[in-house]
């Protein structure tokens, strides 16, 4: 029997839908308007597209939503200097700067210099060694996504054995504490992991977050397993364009595991919905307002 499909559109809209009514309560009641503040450094077109996301999404949702675009070859201690007036605005609750930088810039200063209050992208050592160390903090959007789209299947993950493929600062290592966080038994491994398909075949929960395209196969998979792909790949399809795939054979994987997230349409559509969770739980905390009930 075919693999149940995680629909991230689906569960991402009511994601939303809820983080709205939370923005419309809290504002009734306190007189607060969440605000996040995104900056873009240069014209990728990844990233100008997302920013638009974020944009839309965040205006979408009831909240305050800034901008600030800066030139490829802005100077480091300017783009300091314009988060530390962020970190003292007090109408912005939530700073994202995209990501990647130019490589003139140091990322790791950039984001070292956000407001570990107003950190919604999760990254700052101070909410790392949060969640490390199993407290309360804010965490990284996409592993955030991937435990609600987990969540959509099994309503507690206590006991279930999960590997995490891919050790990343952005999804990797933040999954694999926000699964312990939940009781799961937790495995991490990577592409230079040994036997990783014998690793993979005891799991109840798969994570394939290792940037490589359809390298988990069908035949790694346990029988009935969940698996949530994190990948997005372009790869040359027939009519001589490019599509996405993830980096789970989706075909094959769909004939054994029991749930599985498509590319796209998956865990992509959770990240910004998860932004604004963070950016409301960010407001609501700078403000000593209750946790919101997202």
């Amino acid at each position: 029997m075919p693999a149940r499909i995680i629909d991230g559109k689906i569960i991402a809209s009511e994601l939303r839908a809820r983080v709205a009514g939370e923005v419309t309560r809290v504002r009734r009641e306190h007189g607060l308007t969440p605000g996040l503040a995104v900056v873009l450094v240069g014209s990728d077109p990844a990233s100008q597209v997302y920013v638009r996301s974020k944009h839309k999404q965040t205006e979408a949702a009831g909240m305050a939503s800034f901008q600030y675009v800066l030139p490829e070859d802005v100077a480091q201690d300017d783009l300091l200097a314009l988060i530390a007036k962020l970190n003292r605005d007090p109408a912005v609750h939530g700073i994202l700067v995209q990501l990647p930088l130019p490589k003139s810039l140091h990322t790791e200063t950039v984001i070292n210099a956000i407001d570990p209050a107003k950190d919604v992208d999760g990254l700052h050592p101070h909410n790392a060694g949060r969640l490390a160390g199993g407290s309360a903090a804010l965490s990284p959007c996409t592993p955030l996504g991937c435990i609600i789209l987990t969540k959509s299947v099994h309503a507690s993950l206590e006991g279930m054995n999960a590997i995490v493929i891919g050790r990343s600062n952005l999804v990797g290592r933040p999954l694999l504490q926000l699964l312990l966080n939940e009781n799961a038994t937790v495995t991490s491994a990577h592409s230079r992991s040994r036997e990783l398909a014998k690793l993979c075949a005891r799991a109840d929960l798969v994570y394939a977050a290792v940037g490589r395209p359809e390298m988990v196969r069908g035949d790694w998979i346990k029988p009935g397993a969940t698996v949530i792909d994190v990948g997005i790949n372009r790869q040359p399809s027939a009519d001589g364009k490019t599509k996405l795939v993830g980096d789970v054979a989706f075909t094959e994987v769909s004939d054994v595991a029991g749930a599985i997230t498509p590319v796209p349409g998956g865990v992509g559509q959770m990240t910004v919905a998860c932004l604004l969770v963070n950016t409301l739980r960010a407001a609501c905390a700078i403000h000593g307002l209750p946790k919101p009930a997202v």
